[in-house]
């Protein structure tokens, strides 16, 4: 084999040079007017607005959102439970006065709206002072 005889494995292809004249000439394949047809400065990539707008102290993944809990009044316990019954948010979602979040138990704030007489056991559930209040003084507990 002599040097003259060598041939490349591939044709050569020439590299497209925009904006240069020949069979591409007027938009030089740019498309039409303004910006983008612009050589130099191109428009700014919309996903780095959006990655901007995200809170930088602690990355965005610790904005986590966390539902308020269920508020249930004692009135409604008062209707719906009888005396020296333990309530939780279980006994709650069976009455239909919570619904389940997500296929989960829902958390559960009991607030002191209303007159309670009975007796009740309430765990699982957290409760404003005048409810705490009110559950011990109908001769409850709360846990």
């Amino acid at each position: 084999m002599q040097l003259d005889q060598l041939k490349r494995a591939h044709a050569h292809k020439k590299e497209k040079r925009v904006g240069r004249g020949g069979k591409r000439g007027k938009t030089a394949g740019r498309g039409t007017k303004g910006q983008k047809a612009r050589a130099g400065h191109r428009m700014r990539p919309e996903l780095r607005d959006i990655i901007k707008k995200f809170p930088k102290s602690r990355g965005y993944r610790f904005k986590a959102f966390r539902p308020k809990p269920t508020p249930v009044n004692l009135t409604q316990l008062e209707r719906s439970f009888d005396a020296g019954v333990t309530i939780d948010p279980k006994s709650l979602v069976e009455r239909k006065l919570a619904k389940m979040e997500g296929g989960k138990l829902p958390s559960i704030k009991i607030l002191g709206t209303g007159v309670l007489t009975k007796k009740f056991a309430v765990s699982g559930c957290s409760a404003s002072a005048s409810a705490k209040k009110a559950i011990e003084a109908a001769g409850g507990t709360i846990a």
